[in-house]
């Protein structure tokens, strides 16, 4: 039996940093820091679920983080213009919910549909909404910080930080989110035509696949789940600025290329996608328990794995058409 070791690269990564975290500082394992690794996994991870479809559909999406950072901001807005309305309950907190969710439809369809009907590189139009979406929560901000009212924010704090045990909610969301998705991605109808798409869209369309709508979908489900990211996020902070959400979308791509996602599109693994948003969760706590470099360079590291991980792709398509 032939072992694919670009198949199970990752997961040895995996296994290596959790090894070698332990090695470098005892408070590694401990459940505390655990679940802040999981929980800090769960935004990006919940992004780059939804970023894998995109990739896979032979798309690109560079504006999540801005996304993020603006649907937080309007989400904070409308729960503190609805308190004095509806007052300080579940209800108004639901409303925020709802506009995160409503807001993520929206601009995922903005962003497919800019791609699909207007024929617009996936990279040139989500370019574009990065530095409008970005714009726009700064304006809003008047260049500062949104801040959600503390009754608010208290009423909604258990939605980050209570769950089952040590578990909390956004990693079972991340969880549940992720399991969907590699069920979807290897056995539904869905998951089969985005990856037709990505390998070659004239057979997609010959096969009588609506290439176009399969691709928007992939689009509005990204914008879905960046929705339920924000929806987490917004109780850890309680605030959204122009500065949230910064470098989201290269953490995502990330961790989709490492997890395996063939970037050209064609190939799609969610289970590996949870894998790499591990590894970059995993290296980022190792470098900041063990003070090994400056946190500034987590930027950079993050960049040269996406390199590798392209290389590495490269060679195993090589060898294949050998």
């Amino acid at each position: 039996m032939k072992i694919d070791l670009h198949t199970l690269g990752p997961l040895v990564a995996l296994v290596a940093l959790v090894i070698l975290g332990a090695a470098l500082n005892s408070a590694f394992l401990a459940p505390a820091n655990i679940t802040n690794v999981l929980a800090r996994s769960a935004f990006i991870g919940l992004i780059a679920v939804g970023m894998t479809f995109v990739i896979t559909a032979g798309g690109l999406d560079l504006s999540v983080g801005s996304m993020a950072a603006f649907l937080a901001g309007i989400a904070i807005i409308a729960m503190n213009a609805a308190l004095p309305t509806t007052g300080l309950n579940w209800g108004t907190v639901l409303v925020g919910m709802g506009v995160a969710f409503l807001g993520g439809v929206a601009a995922g369809y903005l962003n497919g549909a800019l791609v699909t009907k207007a024929r617009i590189e996936p990279f040139i139009v989500t370019l574009g909404t990065m530095g409008i979406f970005r714009s726009l929560v700064t304006w809003l901000a008047d260049g500062g910080t949104l801040s959600l009212d503390y009754g608010l924010r208290t009423l909604y704090r258990p939605v980050y930080y209570s769950g089952i045990g040590w578990i909390t909610w956004p990693i079972i969301t991340f969880a549940i989110v992720a399991v969907l998705g590699e069920w979807t991605m290897r056995h539904s109808r869905f998951g089969r035509h985005v990856e037709a798409i990505g390998s070659n869209d004239w057979v997609a369309r010959y096969s009588a696949i609506d290439v176009n709508r399969m691709r928007l979908l992939t689009y509005v489900l990204l914008g879905v789940l960046v929705g339920l990211a924000v929806v987490l996020y917004v109780p850890r902070l309680g605030s959204a600025s122009g500065s949230t959400g910064v470098l989201w979308e290269l953490e995502a791509i990330a961790a989709v290329i490492i997890g395996g996602t063939a970037l050209k599109g064609g190939r799609g693994r969610v289970w590996g996608t949870v894998v790499g948003v591990l590894i970059l969760s995993l290296i980022d706590n190792i470098l900041n328990l063990a003070d090994l470099v400056s946190p500034y360079l987590n930027g950079a590291i993050q960049g040269v794995i996406i390199v590798l991980a392209v290389v590495l792709q490269r060679e195993k398509r090589t060898a294949e058409e050998r």
